[in-house]
């Protein structure tokens, strides 16, 4: 398959597989989505959304948040792991929305990125899903697959992002990033598919024989 035909290929199979892409983490708002995707940092998404009703139960916007101590947060977020960085970083950012953006996360990737705990990944993924901006946020998972599809050879998330966005139309970003999310837990996990195993790496390289290494994001 040359590359164009792999891009078409999958955008199809996964549109069949996925029509519809609910956000896996729970949320309400642009801001209770900015907190639940601070927390998934090396933390599963079933594990976020089993914490965050008790968290919203503290607070559920930045003006009450900001009000909680530090301690309180951290111990309803602790089974999320790096809870003492992800608590100060909630308070903190809270603060911020409340001091400089009338208590409103930003509908801006520069000033989102600007936020404690909020790199370029959370930033994408709160412009994509909370306001609707195209964006294709890359973790390593999707880096992973992209590899195994051959369709980066980039060394690090910020290229794989700038391959991805380069051959898929940008109409599709924001939904196909959640697509390749949820076929890689289904079918092409980390350990589940070494590049020769799941349907869409079969179809693109029928030929594989060997696993496809795949370079750490």
């Amino acid at each position: 398959m040359l590359k164009q035909e792999r891009v078409d290929y999958i955008l199809h199979r996964l549109e069949a597989l996925y029509p519809e892409t609910p956000v896996p983490l729970d949320h309400f708002d642009a801001y209770s989505l900015l907190v639940a995707v601070l927390l998934s940092a090396q933390c599963t998404d079933e594990r976020v959304n089993q914490i965050t009703p008790a968290l919203w139960e503290l607070a559920d916007n930045p003006y009450d948040m900001a009000k909680v101590p530090v301690e309180k947060i951290r111990e309803v977020i602790r089974p999320c792991g790096l809870s003492p960085q992800k608590s100060k970083a909630i308070k903190k950012l809270s603060e911020i929305l409340v001091n400089e953006y009338h208590g409103q996360v930003p509908e801006n990737m520069a000033a989102l990125e600007t936020l404690p705990g909020v790199g370029h990944k959370t930033a994408s993924v709160v412009m994509a899903q909370a306001f609707g901006h195209p964006a294709f946020p890359v973790d390593t998972h999707i880096h992973r697959l992209a590899q195994r599809w051959g369709l980066t050879s980039g060394k690090n998330v910020a290229q794989t992002e700038k391959d991805l966005k380069r051959v898929f139309p940008r109409e599709k970003w924001n939904k196909l990033h959640l697509q390749i999310i949820f076929y890689g837990r289904e079918y092409c996990s980390a350990r589940g598919c070494d590049g020769t195993v799941c349907e869409i790496c079969t179809t693109c390289y029928p030929a594989r024989k060997h696993p496809k290494k795949t370079r750490k994001a």
